[in-house]
């Protein structure tokens, strides 16, 4: 198969490149509006590479023309979150299906028309959830769902405290009309695997909304949830600062506490291999997390209720 990517000098680019070489396909054409994708040769040195969007478009299309052999048949987008939907456009609109980084939109009623050029074009638009692929929170899906309602509501804790430099708010992620703010561009995948494991959102609560951190708690049928987002690193515990560690991420259920950080670096390979044989994850797949965090966007700050608060919200509290 035939690959394009938009958005190759970002972060997780290479993730994306790595998983295209590990299932046996070629990465044909990349751009990015920043020139500084050597990363590229460890891949695919033979790519072509565009800095101007049009002028990548205009070979997607020309390739599309010369016939199945050449064209292509997946864009992978890694580009700024608000820029997701319009390069998945541009995928359906070459002939390509889309491969999609979290978030797939910013605004849930996105969805509803990417669908409607799904069936225009005949393409699909596939997500990255690649935490569903995690084997421990797999099991601890199956697990939940096998107890059902005997297993009561559970309690559950999230944390993620990533410490991130000055450049974080003056860059496109500072600001929430191009990220969706801290709850989306941190949260998003959090949300996503709450969803998948304890059903569809129902009460969302915020108390806490300052440009590097939030706060608040999240009732679903089988958990109440209290998280807290940061992006400031005088948030991290002392125990990780003494280890030299820059980011925390932890989930306990009823006290016991989860593993699952091993799903952020190696789990990219999976999801590709996941959508070539036919399955993967979609449209509606992604739409839960999307309309949670629309929905905490959309909230306005209250105090917590007794035992609702995150334990490092009361230590700001």
């Amino acid at each position: 198969m035939n690959f394009a990517l938009v958005g190759a000098a970002g972060f997780v680019a290479p993730r994306h490149m790595r998983a295209i070489r590990d299932t046996g396909n070629q990465l044909v054409a990349a751009t990015d509006p920043n020139d500084s994708v050597g990363v590229i040769d460890s891949y695919f040195p033979q790519a072509r590479f565009f800095t101007e969007i049009e002028r990548f478009d205009r070979h997607l299309e020309k390739l599309r023309r010369k016939g199945e052999e050449e064209r292509v048949h997946y864009l992978s987008v890694c580009s700024p979150n608000y820029l997701h939907d319009a390069h998945v456009r541009l995928a359906m609109r070459t002939g390509a299906h889309a491969i999609c980084e979290k978030p797939l939109v910013i605004n849930p009623w996105n969805i509803d028309q990417l669908q409607e050029l799904e069936a225009e074009h005949e393409s699909r638009v596939y997500t990255v959830l690649q935490l569903r692929m995690n084997p421990n929170l797999a099991a601890l899906r199956e697990r939940i769902q096998a107890e059902g309602t005997a297993g009561g509501r559970k309690e559950v804790e999230l944390t993620y405290v990533t410490r991130r430099g000055q450049w974080y708010l003056v860059s496109w992620k500072g600001d929430e009309a191009k990220s969706g703010g801290i709850a989306m561009n941190l949260g998003v995948h959090f949300f996503d695997i709450l969803g998948w494991i304890f059903g569809p959102a129902e009460d969302v609560r915020l108390h806490l909304r300052e440009p590097e951190r939030m706060s608040g708690v999240i009732t679903f049928p089988g958990a109440r949830v209290r998280w807290f987002l940061s992006c400031s690193g005088d948030d991290l515990p002392e125990q990780a600062t003494q280890q030299g560690h820059t980011a925390w991420r932890t989930m306990t259920i009823d006290g016991e506490e989860i593993e699952f950080s091993g799903g952020f670096t190696d789990l990219h390979t999976r999801v590709y291999e996941d959508i070539l044989a036919g399955r993967g994850f979609g449209l509606e797949d992604a739409r839960p997390a999307i309309e949670t965090v629309y929905r905490i966007r959309e909230a306005e700050v209250t105090r917590p209720a007794e035992g609702d608060a995150h334990p490092l919200l009361k230590e700001r509290m």
